[in-house]
């Protein structure tokens, strides 16, 4: 992989706000804007703080904002609940492709082009047991593609996929899918926590990553700057 420049590496970088409060999330921003290009809001922190969540973070001083809710029922009420939410401000919004083609179809049109809308295919705690506990006998690779090409059909703008499964995806889809986020991002011999599957920064870009969420790895290190630039020196070499 050749070198990339530091801006470059920043705008591949997504912190995860995995904190309680806005005042929290806002410090960890002003902290981290230098290393990270996006900031990512979670189900915690938005269902604590509500919308305005969004522009407190923005203000903060993050670049861009992705908003995590993986929004899943039926086509109807998705689609109201992403044009409340676009309204908000963020510039990026979950779906589970689970909810299938009309679903999305409906929540892309509900942006009216304001915001781009990724499909979260396989959440990266579940591997094949999980799945075939759900009556899901398919794989993980199996079930991500076929969820991964009805995103793409339905218009949306990118795919959240495990970094297992981000080189298949990409080979299928080539730049159909414009953004891969890959979450379950550590660094070598890092705590795995509660995903299942993980990979290094750099092996998530090369198999065709363009967006790494991290969280746990930087809010609870010690020395977070350090592990930042551990993340810069990997995905730099």
């Amino acid at each position: 992989m050749s070198r990339l420049p530091e801006a470059d590496v920043r705008k591949q970088l997504c912190l995860a706000l995995d904190v309680a409060t806005v005042e929290e999330a806002c410090a960890w921003v002003r902290r981290m804007t230098a290393h990270f290009g996006t900031f990512k809001i979670g189900l915690r922190l938005f269902c604590a703080q509500g919308p305005s969540v969004v522009d407190r973070v923005r203000e903060a001083g993050a670049e861009r904002v992705f908003l995590d809710l993986k929004l899943h029922d039926i086509p109807q009420t998705v689609a109201d609940a992403v044009s409340a939410l676009t309204a908000a401000g963020p510039d990026l919004l979950t779906v589970h492709t689970a909810g299938g083609a009309e679903m999305m179809r409906r929540a892309q049109a509900a942006t009216e082009g304001r915001i781009t809308l990724l499909g979260v295919t396989v959440l990266t705690s579940l591997d094949a047991s999980d799945l075939s506990s759900t009556g899901c006998e398919s794989s993980p690779l199996a079930v991500t593609l076929k969820r991964a090409r009805l995103a793409v059909d339905a218009g949306l703008g990118g795919l959240v996929c495990s970094p297992e499964e981000v080189s298949a995806v990409r080979a299928e889809l080539g730049e159909l899918s414009r953004i891969l986020v890959t979450p379950g991002i550590r660094l070598s011999g890092g705590e795995l926590d509660d995903q299942r599957r993980v990979a290094t920064p750099r092996e998530a870009v090369r198999a065709g990553a363009n967006l790494l969420v991290i969280g746990r790895p930087v809010l609870t290190a010690t020395r977070p700057e350090q592990v930042c630039e551990d993340l810069f020196a990997e995905l730099s070499a």
